[in-house]
């Protein structure tokens, strides 16, 4: 993987395409978990959405080690490679449970193991989504922690 794409360091440009994608992949995952109604009409969508999220977090990842290896070492980068870390294996039980869940309205399946199912995307997708706000979070507070706009308190001057 290139360490640059037009002079610009490959992981933000990949991350805010995990950001967009796994966050919506996961409102999707729980819009389709709660209501029959929304899976029919996001049919393909939300499966879709979270194979290319989950498609993309290795990526990420790959691409956030090779950043690390060339700007150095600190405790909040570990941090961030920590949390980053869980995000596949989340992603993956995300976007199995909605490819079952899709199967199962695609074939008419109606019943106990329907809202099991359902359930189990319900709780994938919150638990997915709390982690990436997490990961966000301690990839922003370790890119900005010590700079200027971080001691003068954002730097959101108007």
């Amino acid at each position: 993987m290139p360490a640059t794409i037009f002079g610009l360091p490959t992981h933000p440009l990949v991350v805010h395409a995990v950001v967009v994608l796994v966050p919506l992949a996961c409102l999707l995952a729980l819009a389709s978990a709660v209501s029959p109604r929304f899976r029919q009409w996001a049919r393909w969508a939300t499966p879709i959405t979270a194979v290319v999220g989950l498609a993309l977090v290795p990526v990420a990842t790959d691409s956030g080690e090779g950043l690390e290896s060339r700007v150095g070492h600190s405790a909040l980068i570990e941090k961030h490679s920590e949390l980053a870390d869980s995000l596949l294996p989340l992603m993956a039980v995300l976007a199995l449970f909605v490819i079952v869940l899709t199967v199962l309205h695609r074939r008419g399946a109606r019943g106990a193991a329907t809202i099991a199912v359902a359930g189990l995307v319900g709780l994938a997708s919150v638990a997915t989504l709390v982690q990436v706000v997490r990961i966000g979070h301690s990839g922003a507070n370790a890119v900005w922690h010590g700079t200027p706009a971080a001691r003068s308190g954002g730097g959101d001057e108007g």
